[in-house]
């Protein structure tokens, strides 16, 4: 992926992921660039072995022909949805693009910055779930966290306000 933009867009398949992906694909990626889908699962969703090999680094990067396999992505613990899918298969079509996906377990607001770093990203898309003042402050934003401690650009997608 060397000499490559590596566009990165944090996806757990709810309807800020979808409408930051679709933003994404809309305003940043460009023909050429790499897309990775960033996703992080709750711990305990794989098996001992694999987890033990894959809870510092996440999986191996999974192209877009195998994540939108069910059959390979159970094993991983992580279920894309069809409009996600879809999303991706359009702009890989329409603007040339390579499509991968990368799952981590964990914390998302670490996982996500340890993403930055590790992949490594040349810059990230979140989407944000509009959550209020309380809210935010006892369960604490994944976006907020991610552009305060992320080591690349970081473009909040806002949820609108009529929308849920």
């Amino acid at each position: 992926m060397d000499g490559t933009r590596r566009v990165g867009v944090a996806v757990d398949f709810s309807a800020c992921s979808k409408k930051a992906l679709q933003w994404a694909a809309d305003n940043v990626v460009r023909n050429g660039d790499h897309l990775i889908l960033v996703t992080v699962v709750p711990e305990g969703g794989l098996e001992k072995g694999e987890q033990q090999l894959w809870e510092d680094s996440g999986s191996p990067l999974i192209p877009l022909a195998e994540f939108s396999e069910p059959t390979i992505m159970k094993k991983y613990g992580a279920k894309p949805d069809a409009e996600t899918l879809d999303i991706v298969n359009t702009v890989a079509r329409q603007k040339q693009i390579v499509v991968v996906m990368k799952i981590f377990w964990g914390d998302p607001r670490e996982k996500i910055c340890e993403a930055i770093d590790k992949i490594p990203l040349s810059c990230l898309v979140i989407g944000n779930r509009g959550l209020g003042k309380l809210k935010r402050a006892i369960m604490g934003s994944v976006s907020n966290y991610v552009v305060n401690n992320g080591s690349c650009p970081v473009t909040v997608v806002k949820q609108g306000i009529h929308e849920t």
